[in-house]
């Protein structure tokens, strides 16, 4: 088994490669997603003796990257390793940046084949000879054959917009990031689960004057166990202003509408971070066959094998669950892998 501390690995970087006019190889398997799901997709089939290529729309684990810059793991590193290379960690819960180090030089140790910054157009073909169409960030077209493909895009990409006058305004943000920018300045944050809290009491601590407005009646039961009091204290000392059974109405360029029971409130405002939640890009999944059940949208699936209704196309990490996008994360996600690869080895020799 592979072992290395994460600043120990020669600076190698995965395969990055120009999009193409036409594919001269015949892939086995195409990930779709450079997440630690899709790059545990592409290392268990890579392992299996499959020819494996990866393509993504950002760069290796892109969520990831955009996660907050000073966030901490609910979970311990062991539970977010793959590959069967080791997460060491001194933190008895690794950090945004330990992680990302951790899945570049996991992807560089089995010299993976990513191809970053290239977006999936859409994808032709059947299953034995699919034919996925990419755009690079340069506007360059290519195409890129395989055999069967593994679509691992995660759910973080598509924000739940409100769809709220004044949404489109620069100063909203579906994303958090750093404190700093912030210093000094009204942040209204909407939300009442674990990023809202986050965001919340980063910005505090850094200098903002923070109100957080939840449709709730209070701070979700879900937040993680070491920051749910942190929060609840700072509202009850009044050092973080928090409006419940709340909503938002509208957005201005210097103020922000609060609905409130059957009141209506106009605070000063300079940023919104709406933390209203992402969803899975559905669109993108039925483009190529794929179809829903019932109200979470959960997609047709075979729970063995992780191949959906669409033969060829297996489906791993939290699309799989459909809506219900916390019930999947890495440290479960990150199976569906070795699932995939073990159904891929039967279906290619029974073809063969």
């Amino acid at each position: 088994m592979p072992h290395f501390p994460p600043d120990s690995v020669p600076d190698a970087a995965p395969q990055t490669t120009p999009a193409r006019p036409a594919s001269e190889t015949l892939y086995d398997l195409l990930v779709i997603g450079a997440g630690p799901t899709g790059l545990s997709c592409a290392i268990e089939a890579q392992r299996a003796g499959l020819r494996v290529v990866l393509v993504d729309k950002g760069c290796v684990c892109n969520s990831l990257f955009h996660y907050p810059s000073h966030m901490t793991f609910f979970t311990t590193s062991e539970l977010l390793e793959i590959g069967d290379i080791p997460f060491p960690s001194p933190n008895a819960k690794p950090t945004r940046n330990e992680a990302l180090e951790y899945y570049r030089h996991v992807a560089a140790h089995y010299k993976l084949d990513v191809r970053q910054y290239q977006r999936v157009e859409r994808v032709a073909g059947s299953n034995g000879n699919f034919s996925v169409h990419i755009v690079d960030r340069f506007g360059r077209q290519g195409i890129l054959l395989a055999r069967k493909l593994a679509i691992s895009t995660g759910y973080y990409d598509l924000p739940n917009y409100m769809n709220i006058p004044g949404e489109e305004l620069s100063k909203v943000h579906h994303y958090y990031d750093d404190p700093h920018p912030y210093f000094g300045t009204d942040v209204l944050i909407i939300g009442g689960k674990n990023s809202a809290a986050i965001a919340a009491l980063e910005l505090w601590r850094h200098g903002a004057r923070v109100t957080l407005v939840h449709r709730g009646a209070e701070i979700h039961r879900h937040v993680k166990y070491w920051i749910k009091p942190d929060i609840e204290n700072r509202i009850k000392n009044g050092e973080i202003a928090a409006y419940f059974d709340s909503s938002v109405t509208e957005i201005a360029p210097d103020s922000v509408t609060l609905e409130i029971s059957d009141s209506r409130l106009v605070l000063p405002n300079d940023f919104v971070f709406a933390m209203t939640g992402y969803r899975p890009d559905f669109s993108f999944l039925e483009s190529m066959g794929i179809r829903f059940e019932g109200a979470d949208c959960l997609p047709i699936c075979n729970p063995e094998t992780l191949e959906s209704n669409v033969p060829g196309i297996y489906l791993a990490g939290v699309i799989v669950a459909g809506s219900r996008t916390n019930e999947i994360f890495i440290e479960n996600g990150r199976f569906h892998g070795r699932q995939i690869a073990q159904a891929l080895m039967l279906s290619l020799a029974a073809h063969k």
